[in-house]
């Protein structure tokens, strides 16, 4: 008898996660943005960038709580960190649309900063992951040839 996909353990392998080089990446980004946008003659628009960065890190940070709350667990099921997931992104995204509609028109940028947020999430998880797939990979063809010597 197979386990149904929600009742099958939860596997989560290592991921490059840096918060405070995110944080520094994202306050650098809201300085940026402030000061594009106050030349533009909105430095609001920056500010609520810089808000919707600091609610993707939250985010970010709730995840990777989450994931060791529940990978710690005798028995971590995928249905555990669906719903979890779900109502943390339920939440921030109910934050998000409130605050870009009571502040509108520079309220969204908060959806911006939500969206480029998770961009750099990705680029910060992704390319060490990648970078370190390339040097593998020249590593295991310098073997293959160094063999044959």
């Amino acid at each position: 008898m197979t386990t149904p996909a929600q009742d099958a353990p939860l596997v989560f392998p290592s991921v490059a996660f840096r918060p405070v080089r995110l944080f520094a990446t994202s306050l650098v980004l809201t300085v940026l943005a402030i000061a594009v946008a106050g030349s533009l003659g909105h430095p609001m628009v920056g500010v609520f960038l810089g808000v919707g960065l600091l609610l993707g890190l939250l985010n970010a940070l709730g995840v990777q709580r989450s994931v060791a709350a529940i990978t710690a667990e005798a028995h971590p099921l995928k249905k555990k960190m669906a719903v979890n997931s779900a109502s943390r992104l339920l939440f921030i995204t109910v934050i998000g649309l409130t605050v870009a509609f009571v502040f509108r028109p520079a309220g969204l940028g908060v959806v911006f900063g939500l969206a480029l947020f998770q961009v750099l999430l990705v680029l910060s998880t992704a390319l060490p992951v990648w970078k370190k797939l390339r040097i593998g990979a020249a590593d295991g063809a310098e073997g293959i040839g160094n063999s044959d010597a």
